[in-house]
């Protein structure tokens, strides 16, 4: 079948961008359409699939539309990227957190940054699934906007829509795991199971043997070495750094596999977040303060500009792509044009997607959005069932699962209630009264675009 992609988000540049070098690789005919509330984002956007398309003379036609309704009729896969009030809300979401001494280093899932996120994002992504069902019902609905596992609940708890949340983390980990042991990656095999930005691998195989032993044993060498380094979190591909496998220590991580026997993705610039009564002060990630001068968050947001500066130039200027331009793009489709083929032709492949626990994992909730393998089948993605989790593991997700819950009833709701509920659950803040007042700036700073809460 020819497919009709529609990208919601499309002024998520680096992912639009990837996702149609991906099509153009595919060498197949198919329609795209691009969708952005942001005008000049989606000319910047367009602009540039145009002209990927023409340098590759390939197959495909390309609209772009501020209205996603005037799109959505004949799709065959949504896939959505959107971030509601781009990088200078986030800025707000973890700068404001900051003047209240909670310090983050992405403030996209958890903690009052991940917090915020999701009351803006329920709501838009809400109103995304309803056009889904109502124009295009058969459509595969993919999700990678974050916080991952609020925005996947709350569509499938208001809607009903079946959502399926992809990120790149636990493929991106499970290449760091076969660097360390030394092997190929053909020859490496694992199960990971969790919560977006927080999946934990709780069985790693070489050739089919277990190689958790020797992973213990790298933790131990690597901890013996010192916790404490000017390196630590100094290169991220965050930040526009060109990291290789030995730049990010994430001795936090290795920690955690030592007391719970599995590694987590995504490593500690991202795990560190999950652990608030550890990490969220000053000075307190081995020395040094989470997004300050360990993992910048000023570095990202400042990459982010730059990066869609360049792409801003690039799509206005006159003349083709620069030379060598697909090149930067490998990889960035994080798997989603390589699921729906499986899907359509029925070829059995095992990925890490979000999906609701109906039972893969006896000792989680039932219905909260898991990260863990799943099998493409002509049905669409099925989760394999997986052994009940250690208990301190269970123990970790369940708390985090009961967050995730709670924000979402915020987030549908208008609840200001429920907001500081879930400040209090998250664990960053120090009482009661803090949560109140944190809650309270967040609501007014992003107020713009929480219709919910007026």
């Amino acid at each position: 079948m020819k497919e009709k992609y529609v990208l919601i988000g499309a002024g998520s540049a680096m992912f639009t961008l990837g996702l149609v070098a991906d099509i153009l690789r595919r060498g197949q005919a198919a329609d795209l359409a691009l969708v952005d509330i942001d005008p000049q984002a989606l000319v910047v956007a367009k602009g540039l699939a145009q002209k990927m398309i023409a340098a590759k003379k390939a197959p495909v036609t390309l609209t772009a539309s501020t209205a996603r309704r005037d799109v959505l009729p004949g799709a065959t896969a949504v896939i959505c990227t959107i971030g509601v009030g781009g990088r200078r809300a986030w800025e707000q979401d973890v700068l404001i957190p900051r003047k209240h001494g909670i310090y983050q280093p992405v403030g996209d899932s958890v903690l009052p940054g991940g917090t915020s996120r999701a009351l803006r994002m329920i709501p838009a992504m809400v109103a995304i699934a309803n056009d889904v069902l109502a124009l295009c019902p058969e459509a595969l609905f993919f999700n990678y906007g974050n916080p991952m596992a609020p925005v996947c609940r709350a569509v499938r708890k208001a809607t009903g829509a079946n959502m399926v949340g992809l990120c790149h983390g636990v493929n991106h980990v499970s290449h760091y795991l076969a660097d360390m042991l030394g092997v190929e990656y053909a020859r490496f095999s694992y199960s990971a199971v969790g919560m977006n930005h927080f999946t934990w691998f709780t069985e790693v195989r070489v050739d089919g043997e277990d190689a958790r032993p020797r992973l213990r044993e790298i933790a131990e060498e690597k901890l013996a070495q010192g916790l404490v380094s000017t390196k630590l979190g100094a290169k991220f591909a965050e930040a526009g750094d060109v990291v290789h496998g030995g730049e990010d220590l994430s001795p936090f991580s290795w920690q955690l596999l030592l007391r719970f026997g599995g590694y987590p993705a995504c490593q500690d610039r991202h795990v560190m977040e999950f652990f608030p009564h550890l990490f969220s002060a000053k000075g307190s990630y081995f020395g040094k303060t989470p997004g300050v001068d360990a993992y910048s968050f000023e570095a990202t947001i400042a990459n982010g500009d730059r990066s869609y500066q360049e792409m801003e130039r690039v799509a206005t200027a006159r003349g083709p792509l620069p030379k060598g331009y697909f090149r930067r793009f490998s990889g960035e489709h994080e798997q989603v044009l390589e699921i729906i083929e499986h899907l359509r032709t029925g070829t059995a492949k095992v990925y890490s997607a979000n999906l609701p626990n109906t039972g893969q994992v006896p000792n989680l909730p039932v219905e909260a959005i898991l990260e863990s393998p799943a099998v493409t089948t002509p049905s669409g993605l099925a989760a394999l069932t997986q052994p009940p989790l250690p208990s301190g593991l269970a123990g970790l997700l369940t708390t985090r699962f009961a967050w995730v819950e709670t924000v979402v009833d915020a987030a549908l709701e208008g609840s200001r209630e429920k907001f500081v509920q879930a400040l209090l659950l998250d664990g960053a803040v120090t009482s009661v009264e803090m949560a109140e007042r944190l809650a309270e700036e967040l609501l007014v700073a992003q107020g713009q675009y929480l219709p919910q809460f007026a």
